[in-house]
């Protein structure tokens, strides 16, 4: 049997203790010795969490223990009090205790609270409003009446009034962690969970007995439960580390916006409440002064959202136009330049595309290849004329607005300061460049083929730079061709997506399609993915294809939802050099928000020769998988070192490759590795799906060696976007959307 984890463990037999509780007769010496035991042990699982986690922040917990242990001790004088004298004295030691306690307490969860860097005004503001709405309760029914019972001594009534405004001190650090997007490890939650509990009953507690004889019960029993949450907190191993914060600083979520309305409530429901007892009792002055406080705190919280959305709009919008790896202006904000451009003027274009950078990229790793990138954007920016504009096209190639034709001269001296050594990873590396001119056209489409056409012209030639002439349409080799006219594709919107299914045996039920891209050229016709991808992998437009293929495979998803014909999931191909882009796991967030759709609905598949080097490609999938997207490996066992990449990547899927996939019907060797690849696939705990199934005989013999998911052509072709046959919501997909 699985061994409980002591934490947990703990934590069951607290709760059962605190439970039980009610169960003992009240006011007697057993049930003080069974609070104290409990208190006590509480205190001593504090102790044994911090001496076996050894947490990094250790001397915060020590003091959240010390103040346990003082409150403990308060309950024990007071105790200890009653059975010898056959009353409690009020105020006495007891008390001095208990008010110790709140600050050691309030101290402690601070620090466990906070963390390196938080600068979120807006939480603190969410925490005062909280402690506010909770102040004036107190107020209300505590602090209010004490101050007018003249007739009381003024020890008794410093002391009643200390239990309410201690509250409401601890409430403040409480309220803190409660509104704090970090805190979010299973010891905080732990935490606040056992805080909370405290200050509710604190807060019964002191209302019942300001108006009515306390009888204890359930409410001691409230209290028994928040020390066992506190020990299971500090037992358990997530306290060992603080919790790092990643804010998304001024974001109000659901149960935020829920809680904030439940407390900025509070003084329109004292006055109904008050009011429907005691009219004449109405705490006018209290009340409108706390609702004046709340007030102004929602005023500020609301000035603080509109300067963060103006801040973030301005960060989105500088964002959406440069590169973030260079800062240069991307390809979006260049053809806006270049379109208003070409509407006053005839302008010239540069393209530059790096000589020998896939060499460095491949020897040196992603890293290094993002360093020589940014060096060379530097030189670009520092030799540009006033009034030009740069800008980074994806991948390696770069382009030069110039607003007159200037271009020879320039190009010149852009090779000869790229030509120079680079410093990248503690290398002296060496890339040129091929640059491509064009000009004197007044189609920003047209300008930038041109541009595209002589620059592939120019690294035919051994990398050096070349004007677009009309004789470079015949002359270029077919590859430059084609590289030329993917740009004028895409602007053109010549692609468009087919989407294979992916179903379940033996029923063929759909549970998933693959987003395949195709091409249709005006001239060409049909465009085979063979053809044309390695060209956009290698001029670094495989970037903004992908983008483009994401986003409208996220779209039709959506819209499939809508019409109730979802399958479960969706996968779209990402290439070596898009997981290798910076940023790229952010316009994958960015792009299922924008269209509705959940992170686990999308399979991103990666091959294994795109994340067998490492490096960013590897970070970019552990950041995906963070997100809740799932990766699939595809055409697994035909790339490098398979079963090593599951060990250190985050897969759940693999997509057998078809080579193993046609021949498993013939008897022999030929079913050996179809076979051991399922074996391999449910021993990890993944999903196999089968590829390139074309007849029932394969898909049986599949289903007979333990697959259970299968695509290819027997199932159905790839297809424009309609509703799928089979496809349909299903079991665990939510009612109202596509997430």
């Amino acid at each position: 049997m699985k061994r409980v984890p002591l934490w947990a463990g703990w934590l069951v037999a607290a709760l059962i203790a605190a439970l039980c509780f009610p169960l003992v007769p009240d006011d007697t010496l057993p049930a003080k010795i069974y609070v104290n035991t409990v208190g006590l042990s509480s205190v001593a699982a504090m102790v044994v969490g911090i001496v076996r986690n050894r947490p990094e922040h250790w001397r915060a917990w020590a003091l959240f223990a010390a103040g346990v242990l003082t409150f403990v001790s308060g309950d024990i004088t007071y105790d200890v009090t009653e059975l010898r004298l056959g009353e409690y004295p009020y105020p006495y030691w007891a008390d001095l205790l208990y008010l110790s306690a709140y600050p050691l307490l309030w101290a402690s969860l601070s620090r466990l609270g906070s963390s390196r860097g938080d600068r979120e005004r807006g939480a603190l503001i969410d925490a005062a409003i909280i402690s506010t709405g909770i102040g004036l309760i107190f107020w209300v029914w505590v602090v209010g009446p004490t101050l007018q019972d003249a007739g009381a001594p003024l020890l008794e009534r410093l002391v009643t009034i200390g239990y309410p405004l201690a509250d409401v001190l601890l409430t403040t650090a409480v309220a803190r962690m409660l509104t704090r997007a970090g805190n979010r490890t299973p010891s905080m939650r732990l935490m606040v969970a056992g805080a909370v509990i405290m200050l509710s009953c604190d807060l019964i507690y002191t209302t019942m007995s300001s108006t009515a004889e306390y009888t204890g019960g359930f409410v001691d029993s409230g209290f028994l439960m928040a020390y066992a949450s506190w020990g299971a907190a500090a037992l358990h191993p997530s306290m060992r580390r603080r919790p790092d914060t990643v804010l998304d600083v001024h974001r109000i979520g659901r149960f935020r916006l829920v809680l904030l309305t439940a407390f900025v409530l509070i003084p329109p429901g004292l006055l109904f409440f008050q009011g429907a007892g005691d009219p004449a009792g109405i705490a006018w002055a209290s009340l409108g002064a706390g609702a004046v406080v709340l007030c102004l705190l929602v005023v500020m919280r609301m000035w603080g959202l509109v300067q963060q959305v103006k801040v973030q709009a301005s960060r989105l919008g500088d964002l959406a136009m440069h590169d973030p790896l260079t800062g240069l202006a991307n390809r979006r904000a260049f053809e806006e330049q270049l379109g208003a451009a070409v509407a006053t003027g005839t302008p010239t274009v540069l393209l530059l595309d790096l000589n020998g950078f896939k060499a460095v990229n491949d020897r040196f790793g992603h890293a290094v290849g993002d360093e020589l990138l940014a060096a060379v954007a530097a030189r670009i920016s520092g030799e540009i004329p006033a009034g030009a504009v740069a800008a980074r096209m994806g991948g390696d190639e770069f382009a030069v607005l110039l607003p007159a034709d200037a271009g020879e001269d320039l190009a010149v001296r852009l090779r000869a300061a790229i030509h120079q050594p680079v410093r990248a990873g503690g290398q002296d590396l060496l890339v040129g460049a091929s640059i491509g001119i064009a000009g004197d056209v007044t189609d920003p489409v047209e300008v930038l083929r041109r541009a595209d056409v002589a620059m592939y012209a120019a690294k035919a030639d051994g990398g050096r730079h070349r004007r677009y002439t009309a004789d470079l349409d015949t002359s270029t080799d077919e590859e430059a061709r084609l590289g030329a006219e993917l740009r004028t594709a895409l602007d053109r919107g010549e692609f468009h997506l087919v989407y294979q299914p992916i179903v379940e045996l033996p029923t063929g039920a759909v549970l998933a399609v693959e987003s395949l891209v195709r091409w249709w050229h005006p001239d060409r016709g049909y465009v085979r993915p063979d053809v044309f991808i390695p060209v956009a992998e290698r001029t670094g437009l495989i970037v903004e294809l992908g983008e483009w293929i994401l986003r409208t495979a996220c779209l039709q998803f959506a819209d499939w939802w809508r019409h109730g014909v979802a399958p479960y999931r969706f996968g779209v191909n990402v290439s070596a050099r898009q997981l290798a882009e910076p940023g790229f796991v952010s316009l994958v967030a960015a792009v299922l928000a924008e269209t509705g759709v959940h992170p686990a609905r999308l399979i991103v598949e990666v091959t294994e020769t795109a994340v067998f080097g490492g490096g960013a490609a590897v970070r970019a999938v552990h950041e995906l998988t963070e997100l809740g997207v799932e990766i699939a490996l595809d055409d697994f066992g035909t790339g490098h070192s398979s079963l090593g990449l599951l060990q250190t990547l985050p897969v759940r899927i693999l997509k057998v490759d078809k080579s193993f996939v046609e021949n498993v019907t013939m008897a022999g060797r030929h079913a050996v590795i179809a076979t051991s690849l399922i074996q391999v696939a449910n021993g990890l705990g993944l999903v196999a799906v089968a590829e390139g199934v074309e007849t029932a005989e394969q898909a049986a013999e599949l289903y007979r060696l333990g697959y259970r998911r299968a695509q290819g052509y027997h199932f159905g072709r790839p297809e424009m976007a309609k509703p799928l046959s089979g496809a349909a919501a299903l079991p665990g997909l939510p009612a109202g959307g596509p997430g």
